[in-house]
């Protein structure tokens, strides 16, 4: 069963919440990040991507990165834009998109979950991502931004939060992008208490729904912790890292889309006669064509709008990797026929999020830039629960979740 621990976190003021919390570091690049502190010394930014603070061209994965974060989030609390709560408590913490709300639950998760795969998987990580978050762990001494988690839809625990929320938020906030951000504290221990013994008693596991090198780097500075500490009691700080965790009903995946440099030498017609082999091909012209059912692609090629119907045969409904839109466009188009066959590390595709709609990728090939773009038809929480509760990864660049989880809305010290 999982488990959850109430936790005594570092938090900015209600009236300095709006200057301080940021976008996660791995939404923006260097380039942009420095763009958006520009004229805010107080913006989490400055912890998450430090660099925005040394001269450009600087090493990011260099010891003085991580420790101009450690200096920043020191600044930050001696003057007081980060504050410690006087107890263990939880949070709730909710999000408003497109008219709908999701409600998380803030609690640290357990090092032995992840260890012991009660925290479920369904992406493999990069040892360098890992090891660059792990340094920014061990250096600043924080899990300076939670990973999103999912878990099992609950009755009780939807009441539970439905009872915090109903009090006033101590933090309410838009976005630029729109989104609504809303953040409670649970300060009553027999509401914390109960959400602590329903996860342990209730909840067979949780999923990594966003955020796999966050939530590795944590367990793995988590495990060199207790195992250099001689007292290792267990119950210390470094045994639990900061996570929001969403009922998967609540949550939504939208499309993850890709863009091909080339036709791996064929003409456009050619290529749509080879696609003929295992898709029902109709030109839509030039009007947007948005999937709306699995199976079937949307394709922009000179021009025109195409949709895709995968034939029977070029997937399999009964395998939880096979079923996939993104294995079927794999193993029938860009495998076969494009000779992309390693999509992590391919310099002829790129990977493009539903958030930025279908005009992205007809305009990615208006450009020259690219050849040709596909729309998928998005991953439901349920594939990825089967997937991950079956030991299996998912393949590269397949789910996106929106909206982020805003940075610096609560933090959680190793001590």
């Amino acid at each position: 069963m999982a488990k959850i621990h109430a936790f005594r976190g570092y938090r900015p003021g209600k009236d300095k919440v709006d200057v301080v919390a940021s976008r996660p570091y791995d939404v923006l690049n260097s380039k942009e990040a420095r763009e958006e502190v520009r004229g805010n010394p107080w913006s989490f930014l400055h912890v998450v991507k430090p660099e925005v603070d040394l001269p450009e061209g600087t090493d990011l994965y260099s010891d003085q990165v991580y420790n101009k974060g450690k200096e920043n989030l020191q600044r930050l609390i001696a003057e007081g834009y980060f504050v410690q709560d006087e107890s263990d408590r939880l949070y709730v913490y909710a999000q408003t998109m497109f008219g709908r709300t999701q409600y998380g639950i803030v609690a640290c998760a357990a090092v032995d979950d992840y260890l012991n795969d009660v925290i479920k998987k369904h992406e493999l990580t990069r040892p360098d991502k890992e090891e660059d978050r792990m340094n920014h762990i061990r250096v600043t001494n924080f899990n300076a931004e939670p990973v999103f988690f999912a878990y099992p839809d609950h009755q009780e625990l939807d009441a539970l939060v439905a009872k915090v929320v109903s009090g006033e938020a101590i933090y309410d906030f838009t976005t630029d992008d729109g989104v609504g951000h809303h953040f409670w504290i649970i300060s009553d221990a027999n509401i914390i208490r109960r959400m602590v013994d329903i996860f342990e008693q209730d909840i067979p596991c949780t999923y990594v729904a966003d955020g796999h090198h966050r939530t590795a780097a944590a367990a793995l500075v988590g495990q060199e912790r207790r195992n250099s500490n001689p007292d290792h009691r267990g119950h210390e700080e470094y045994n639990f890292f900061l996570a929001v965790h969403f009922p998967a009903s609540q949550l939504t995946i939208i499309d993850y889309n890709r863009v091909v440099k080339d036709l791996n030498g064929m003409s456009a017609r050619e290529f749509l006669e080879e696609l003929e082999e295992g898709f029902l091909v109709e030109k839509k012209g030039s009007e947007f064509f948005k999937p709306d059912r699995l199976h079937t692609f949307g394709m922009y090629l000179e021009g025109n709008w195409y949709s895709l119907t995968a034939k029977p045969g070029t997937y399999n409904d009964r395998d939880p990797i096979a079923c996939l839109d993104v294995t079927v466009l794999s193993e029938q188009v860009l495998g076969p026929l494009l000779n992309i066959t390693d999509l992590r590390k391919s310099k002829r595709i790129d990977f493009v999020g539903g958030i930025r709609g279908l005009e992205e990728l007809s305009s990615r090939v208006d450009s020259g830039e690219m050849a040709a773009a596909f729309a998928l038809y998005p991953v439901s929480m349920q594939q990825l629960m089967d997937i991950a509760d079956n030991g299996m990864i998912m393949p590269p660049k397949t789910t996106w979740f929106e909206p982020k989880l805003r940075s610096g809305l609560v933090i959680h010290s190793l001590d």
